[in-house]
């Protein structure tokens, strides 16, 4: 298998899969099911093919595939990935079909486009991360948009329309000011590169020579779009209506994947294109973060719905990445890349323990459960070991994330203040709050609500849902070194793009 064309075999197995899927009977429910999962899984193989290819000790791109598309406009295909990209496309191949699993029995209706429209989003979400032309970035960027607004707005909750259309109307409305600001930069840049082009490779030579103050505003066109997708404070008031209302495999991959576009565009677009914008906006979004984790944290405390309260301890969590990413030193920035795995795992696999418990008592009430560890005791162990690997114990996958995070946000010479630090920390402690006080509410106590006793526990299917997941929350936290030596390179010469923009100039 040629190597340059890896990256474009694995983008064309999931656009190929759903196509497929077009001519199966929609009757034929259990067919189709399998169709989606053997697709995803040949996804998740060419990933790991690309993984065991990859060279962790080169921080430039590889896997590189371009050719000319639109050439008037020197637009063209081009996809290539580094350390940052490998471990997000590995976690988007990975959970893809352990949701399509877990939602075998959940999903009745309309099978067929469903697993179409899981199968499209799952090529949006690996063309973001693969994407080296500013053209295609948006392309695949916009292009996700539309599968996880069918998924909400058809198979989710009561108030689904409501929440597909915000989720909707709120991207979009930050993605629309990214384009202008990616035309501004491929205009600015034309006269320097002798013509217009939407390479990002060759928008990384001009953008740290852009005016200050024009840096600034560009900046703030992307940050306010990869913001709202993360979410930062005060951008996140969709998160909560759209995890509530969507279905298990929505809220699964919403949480594990999509929020981790943000992030990554941050990391890939706005800290080396408009290195002295973000130096002089860090300590403005990391007190954005700081505010984000404590604020997250106190409205998960108080929330009654298991769901909201994974919804909201998902704007704590992503507080830290984004404090981790602005500190701009190696440890932060390396805690950042793997909290956004950890975060994925660990509540991707809370979202699927809701969504579990969900199908056999139909609510999500804390206060209709109680004492069901004795009725359910592999649940109740799946919900303690998951809880705490989001608190982050030592030993599983969050410490060692939230550890790096504030140990670099304690070091950054660009935050300057170990102010941030101690207020961050302050969520860790808020997260063991919330998730074991609900955890106590749900499996502790007497049953008072006689419908628990009807419940059974999880099945073989749903196990073989969890238990990869489990096994990486575990790996993650003994030995991080074999995903943190991933990303390494990678984030020091963003680090480097950033602090020493014309070196990169020179090359």
């Amino acid at each position: 298998m040629e190597q340059s064309y890896l990256l474009t075999y694995l983008l064309a197995v999931p656009i190929i899969g759903s196509l497929l899927l077009l001519f199966i009977n929609k009757e034929k429910a259990q067919t189709i099911k399998y169709v989606g999962l053997i697709v995803s899984l040949i996804a998740f193989i060419i990933s790991l093919i690309i993984y065991f290819d990859f060279n962790n000790q080169s921080g430039d791109f590889q896997f590189v595939h371009k050719f000319n598309w639109i050439t008037d406009l020197n637009i063209s295909y081009h996809v290539g990935i580094d350390g940052l990209s490998m471990l997000l496309i590995l976690l988007t191949t990975f959970l893809t079909p352990l949701t399509l699993i877990s939602s075998w029995s959940g999903i009745k209706n309309k099978v067929k486009e469903f697993t179409f429209f899981m199968l499209f989003l799952e090529l949006g979400m690996l063309g973001v991360f693969s994407s080296l032309d500013m053209f295609l970035f948006y392309v695949f960027w916009e292009a996700m948009l539309i599968p996880m607004y069918f998924i909400i707005g058809i198979w989710g909750g009561e108030r689904r329309i409501y929440a597909s259309i915000k989720f909707f109307i709120y991207t979009m409305a930050g993605s629309l000011l990214m384009l202008v600001a990616i035309i501004w930069l491929c205009v600015y840049s034309a006269d320097l590169l002798g013509g217009f082009t939407t390479n990002l490779l060759d928008l990384y030579k001009t953008g740290p020579t852009i005016d200050t103050t024009i840096q600034g505003f560009l900046f703030l066109a992307f940050a306010l779009s990869f913001a709202i997708k993360v979410p930062l404070f005060p951008f996140h008031t969709w998160l909560p209506d759209a995890h509530v209302e969507a279905p298990t495999a929505g809220s699964v991959i919403l949480a594990g994947v999509l929020l981790k576009m943000g992030t990554y565009g941050f990391l890939r677009f706005n800290l080396p294109l408009f290195p002295q914008a973000s130096i002089d906006y860090a300590g403005f979004i990391s007190v954005l973060a700081v505010i984000g984790i404590i604020y997250g944290a106190l409205v998960a405390m108080v929330q009654t719905d298991m769901k909201k309260l994974v919804a909201y301890s998902s704007v704590s969590h992503l507080g830290f990445v984004m404090l981790g990413i602005f500190a701009l030193n190696q440890e932060a920035v390396q805690g950042a890349v793997i909290q956004m795995v950890n975060h994925g795992l660990s509540t991707g696999a809370l979202f699927l323990l809701v969504g579990m418990i969900y199908e056999r008592t139909h609510t999500r009430k804390i206060a209709d459960y109680g004492g069901i560890a004795k009725i359910v005791p592999f649940f109740s162990f799946a919900l303690l070991f998951t809880s705490l690997s989001s608190i982050g114990l030592p030993g599983l996958n969050g410490f060692v994330g939230e550890f790096l995070i504030l140990t670099g946000a304690f070091k950054s010479t660009v935050l300057g203040s170990w102010w941030f630090t101690i207020f961050a920390s302050t969520g860790v402690i808020f997260a063991a709050v919330y998730l074991l006080w609900m955890y106590k509410k749900v499996a502790f106590g007497e049953v008072t609500n006689p419908n628990m006793n009807s419940v059974t526990d999880l099945n073989f299917r749903e196990k073989l849902v969890l238990i990869p997941i489990f096994i990486f929350i575990v790996w993650i936290g003994i030995y991080p070194s074999t995903f943190l030596k991933v990303s390494e390179k990678s984030s020091e010469k963003v680090i480097e793009q950033v602090l020493n923009p014309a070196i990169i100039n020179l090359e």
